[in-house]
C-alpha cells in the first residue's frame, strides 16, 4: 500500500531524521530498527521546546495549562494508539521500569499461592520481573519454551503449562532477537479459560513500531511500550494497566488517588512526543485510506506498515531482483528459521568464516548500520540454546526500502566472497 500511491514512501522518509545519513558517520542505511527507530522531526522539535519550559503542572497560570492540556492530549492519544478505553494508560521511567511495575502490581495483587507463567522467549525485562516477583511472593515461575527452529513459542506449548493455579502470566508479542511473533491473542484466551482471575501482561516492545495495537481485544490486564523504538526518544515508557490490575493496590503517594500509577512530576514532553508518534501514525493511515475516525486511521498506517515491511522481510530472505535472499545463501544461518509469516523487522544471523563482530565491522564499512547481539542476559535465552556466542541483528522498518535490502543483499555475498577466501 505504501508503494502503490507515488511518491509517498519518500514523504515518509522525509518525516523522519538522519534516514540517510549518520550524523557522526555520514551515509549509511539503517538497519538497526530494533535497538531504536529513526525519531520523527515532529519529536526532535518537540522535545527541544519543552526542555525548554520552566514551569510545572498544576499551577495557576497559562503555562502550566498548556503542559497539563498537553498530558490530557497524551494520555488520550495513548488510548487512541493502544485501543484502550478503559484501565488507565501512563508514562514511566522506560519500557522495562513499565513492565516490572505492572508485574510487581500483578504478583502482590493476585491471590495467594498457585504459580506465575511465562515463557523462554521473553525478553529479560519482564522474565527478570517474573523470576524477581514469584520468589519474593514464594511461587513457581514455569517457563513454557520457545522452538528453537521457528524462534517462536507456540499456543501447544504454552497450553501444557496453564492451568487454574495461574496467578500472573506473561506474554512477549514479538522476539526482539527472531523477529518472531507469538499466538498471544490465542495464548491470552487459553489462560482467561482455564485461569480467569489471573493477571496477563503483555511485553509490546518489540511489536510497537510495526502497529496494529488493540488492548480492548486482548483479554489482558497490562501492555508496555518503549517509545524510542516506535519512533520517540529515550528516557520514558508508556504503560496500560486494566481497571482490573488498577484496583490493586499501588505504590503512591499517601493520600494520593488510589488508582493512579505515576509518581511525581512527570515529563509534560514525553506526553506530547508521544503525541506527535499518534500523529505521525493518523497522517499515514489518512494516506493509505479514506478512514474519517482517528482510530480506523491509526488501524489503516498499522496495515500500510505490516504490508510494507512483509514484502521488505520477503526481499530480504527470498531475494529481489537478480540478488539472492538470505536464505539461499550458502554459509548463512538463519536464527529461527526463514518463515516470513509472523515475522516482524528482524532477521538474525550467522556467516560461516566470519565472526559476528567483523561481519558488522564489514557492513558497516559498506555503508549498512546493523547490530551484534551476545550470548548475555539479553540475548542468551536465544543463543545460548543454540550454542553461539553471537549473531548480527539486521532490523527494518517502514521507512526503508527495497533498494536498500538489495544493498545489504550485495554486501552480504561480498561478506560471503570474502569469509571463503
Amino acid at each position: 500500500m505504501i508503494t502503490e500511491r507515488p511518491g509517498l514512501l519518500d514523504e515518509i522518509r522525509d518525516r523522519f531524521a538522519h534516514v540517510e545519513a549518520c550524523p557522526f558517520e555520514g551515509p549509511r542505511i539503517f538497519f538497526e530498527n530494533a535497538g531504536g527507530a529513526l525519531r520523527l522531526k515532529s519529536v526532535i522539535e518537540t522535545s527541544a521546546a519543552y526542555a525548554g519550559y520552566p514551569d510545572n503542572q498544576g499551577r495557576d497560570n497559562l503555562a502550566s495549562a498548556t503542559l497539563m492540556a498537553a498530558i490530557d492530549k497524551g494520555r488520550t492519544d495513548m488510548r487512541a494508539f493502544l485501543n484502550a478505553p478503559g484501565g488507565q494508560v501512563f508514562v514511566g521511567e522506560s519500557g522495562t521500569e513499565v513492565l516490572f511495575r505492572l508485574i510487581r502490581t500483578a504478583a502482590l495483587g493476585a491471590a495467594e499461592g498457585g504459580v506465575m507463567l511465562g515463557s523462554t522467549l521473553e525478553h529479560p525485562a519482564s522474565r527478570s520481573a517474573m523470576a524477581r516477583w514469584a520468589e519474593v511472593t514464594g511461587r513457581p515461575h514455569v517457563l513454557a519454551v520457545h522452538d528453537d527452529a521457528t524462534g517462536t513459542v507456540s499456543l501447544t506449548e504454552y497450553v501444557r503449562h496453564i492451568t487454574p493455579e495461574v496467578r500472573v502470566a506473561t506474554i512477549v508479542q514479538t522476539s526482539p532477537v527472531t523477529g518472531m511473533s507469538t499466538d498471544f491473542p490465542a495464548i491470552a484466551a487459553a489462560i482467561c479459560d482455564k485461569a480467569p482471575d489471573a493477571f496477563i501482561i503483555i511485553d509490546g516492545i518489540q511489536h510497537a513500531s510495526h502497529g496494529r495495537i488493540d488492548c480492548a481485544a486482548y483479554g489482558a490486564d497490562g501492555y508496555a511500550v518503549s517509545p524510542y523504538k516506535v519512533f520517540s526518544r529515550h528516557g520514558y515508557g508508556v504503560g496500560w494497566a486494566s481497571d482490573r490490575l488498577s484496583a490493586c493496590t499501588n505504590e503512591q503517594i499517601v493520600g494520593g488517588p488510589e488508582n493512579a500509577w505515576e509518581m511525581g512530576t512527570r515529563d509534560a514532553g514525553a506526553y506530547a512526543t508521544f503525541s506527535d508518534v499518534v500523529d505521525y501514525f493518523d497522517w499515514l493511515g489518512a494516506q493509505v485510506s479514506d478512514a474519517t475516525d482517528r482510530r480506523a486511521r491509526i488501524e489503516a498506517a498499522g496495515e500500510a506498515i505490516h504490508d510494507h515491511e512483509a514484502r521488505l522481510i520477503g526481499a530480504m530472505l527470498h531475494g529481489t531482483g537478480n540478488l539472492r535472499g538470505l536464505a539461499e545463501m550458502e554459509g548463512v544461518t538463519l536464527i529461527g528459521g526463514d518463515a516470513t509469516e509472523g515475522r516482524e523487522g528482524v532477521v538474525s544471523l550467522t556467516l560461516d568464516g566470519m565472526s559476528p563482530g567483523d561481519l558488522v565491522a564489514f557492513l558497516r564499512d559498506e555503508g549498512i548500520r546493523v547490530h551484534i547481539r551476545k550470548n548475555d542476559h539479553y540475548c542468551g535465552n536465544i543463543l545460548g540454546p543454540l550454542g553461539l556466542d553471537a549473531c548480527i541483528r539486521v532490523s527494518i522498518c517502514h521507512y526503508n526500502t527495497e533498494a536498500e535490502v538489495a544493498r545489504f543483499l550485495a554486501a552480504m555475498e561480498a561478506a560471503r566472497g570474502k569469509a571463503a577466501a
